[in-house]
């Protein structure tokens, strides 16, 4: 069976949840946020796709701010990256180790940085699921929730996507998605 890619948003009060597959360096939004660590050395999945293409000094700028809180965010410049900003939320510490809490805690300060800087549109990756191994399900669960929480008439942010590398990143984040929407319609 041949996968064709779609996305699917939903109207919240003028703001919009998007899950899309793609590449989250190629997203035409004022910031994507990077899966740091807490030290925000920039190595494989999401962080080394951001470096290979926004160039070196994005992590340069990172490692300046750090070492932060797991669970915290920083922002810095984009590099090369056609977004204006990336913000580094920290789901997981040196140990690699992350949690339901580390991940709800670096998507809320995330969105508070995004508020900070007053932009319109953020992107996110699946935070804690690469080396993390966070479950994709349980991720999109907790992102979703965090996002759709935060979503509203008195924020600047108007659309956060969520951008998924891989098809079972991207199937699990819109079963979730599907499965809020149909929780929110029964209430």
């Amino acid at each position: 069976m041949e996968w064709e890619p779609w996305t699917k948003a939903e109207d919240m009060t003028d703001s919009t949840i998007e899950v899309v597959q793609g590449d989250i360096t190629q997203q035409e939004v004022d910031a994507i946020v990077n899966a740091a660590n807490n030290h925000l050395w920039m190595g494989a999945g999401t962080a080394g796709a951001i470096v290979r293409a926004g160039g070196r000094e994005i992590e340069d700028e990172a490692i300046r701010q750090g070492p932060i809180e797991v669970g915290e965010a920083i922002v810095t410049g984009s590099g090369d990256l056609s977004c204006k900003h990336v913000i580094h939320a920290a789901a997981m510490g040196q140990d690699l180790y992350t949690s339901a809490e580390k991940i709800r805690a670096s998507t809320d300060n995330a969105l508070k940085r995004a508020e900070e800087l007053g932009i319109s549109s953020v992107a996110f990756p699946a935070l804690g699921t690469g080396v993390g191994g966070f479950d994709y399900s349980q991720a999109a669960e907790i992102m979703l929730t965090v996002c759709y929480e935060h979503s509203g008439a008195d924020r600047s942010v108007r659309t956060i996507r969520f951008v998924l590398f891989d098809q079972r990143a991207f199937e699990a984040f819109e079963q979730v998605w599907q499965n809020l929407e149909a929780a929110a319609e029964v209430q």
